[in-house]
């Protein structure tokens, strides 16, 4: 069990979290695939993998595969069983554990993204609402909605006006991330998460076929992408005044500490659960160890101390 000597607490909208860990979208499940890992209880948030209106298959098998080195790729294509069955079979196993949950969403059109808001704002035991705005795996919704900067404050002033749950829009650069975090604030967000994501492929050189399968490409992920990663929740803070989440290439406390100075006020940690189921409860340690031997009370003190050359 995680002890209590320092303040890892922080806020985003109206929620407090015991500690700024939190798993990404599509890497973590519904949580019950972790608990044999770690105890749910000790993380700062649970964010679900991302929820449609409807139930959907997703792509094709072979949705995974590794690049050697420090890479990944992805192609799941938002599989999930809808929210009305993640309200009546999934959320009530992770009420009991006191940890706030975070839903991703993710719509096609943004009347489906306020119907599917609708559905979780009557729920109890909902803290909040990633609004997913970078998903580059589906032919309709994700990416599009950062494409403008209008479509983006559309949609979240779209969710916001049904939904007084705190809400995050994650988002993807596609065009300059200081303009579209702040169209995500003036919009309402009560934070934004920036979401550097590519598309790539690789090929078995034995067959001339993807690795993939018919898949053919997907979003490349790994280690690589935290420098990006960071420099985005960098620039996005520097242009907001709501809580910035970092996330990208997350495998220990030391990156997720360059996160939080760079000004994040929490963090997700994705691909890295994948290769070790425990990695958040490390990184939470990690981050407890780091204030102990710096003498620091509270996490909130190092949030955003980076100082420019």
């Amino acid at each position: 069990m995680i002890n209590k000597e320092v303040d890892l607490s922080v806020a985003i909208g109206k929620m407090r979290l015991k500690n700024p860990v939190m798993p990404a979208s599509g890497t973590f499940g519904y949580g019950s695939e972790y608990v044999d890992f770690l105890n749910l209880k000790d993380l700062g948030a649970i964010i679900v993998k991302g929820t449609s209106l409807h139930p959907r298959l997703g792509n094709f098998q072979n949705r995974f595969t590794e690049i050697a080195g420090c890479a990944s790729f992805f192609t799941i294509g938002l599989q999930n069983v809808g929210v009305k069955r993640f309200i009546k079979e999934k959320l009530p196993y992770l009420r009991p554990f006191g940890t706030p949950v975070i839903v991703n969403i993710a719509g096609e059109t943004m009347e489906e993204f306020i119907e599917i808001t609708e559905f979780l704002n009557e729920t109890e035991g909902v803290g909040g609402i990633e609004l997913n705005l970078a998903c580059p795996n589906v032919k309709k919704g994700g990416a599009q909605f950062c494409a403008d900067p209008d479509m983006a404050f559309e949609t979240v002033k779209a969710v916001r006006n049904v939904t007084n749950l705190t809400l995050m829009p994650k988002v993807s650069p596609i065009i300059d991330i200081s303009v579209l975090a702040k169209a995500c604030e003036e919009a309402g967000a009560d934070a934004v998460c920036p979401n550097y994501s590519v598309m790539g492929m690789s090929i078995d050189i034995n067959t001339g076929r993807s690795k993939l399968g018919k898949n053919l490409i997907g979003a490349v992920g790994g280690p690589w992408k935290k420098p990006i990663a960071v420099r985005l929740v960098w620039q996005a803070k520097k242009a907001v005044g709501i809580p910035v989440i970092g996330g990208g290439g997350i495998t220990c406390a030391e990156d997720a500490l360059e996160f939080l100075i760079a000004g994040a006020t929490a963090i997700e940690v994705g691909t890295y659960n994948f290769i070790n189921p425990g990695i958040t409860i490390k990184v939470i340690e990690g981050l407890r160890k780091y204030l102990m031997d710096h003498g620091i009370d509270k996490i909130s003190d190092i949030i955003g101390t980076f100082v420019p050359a």
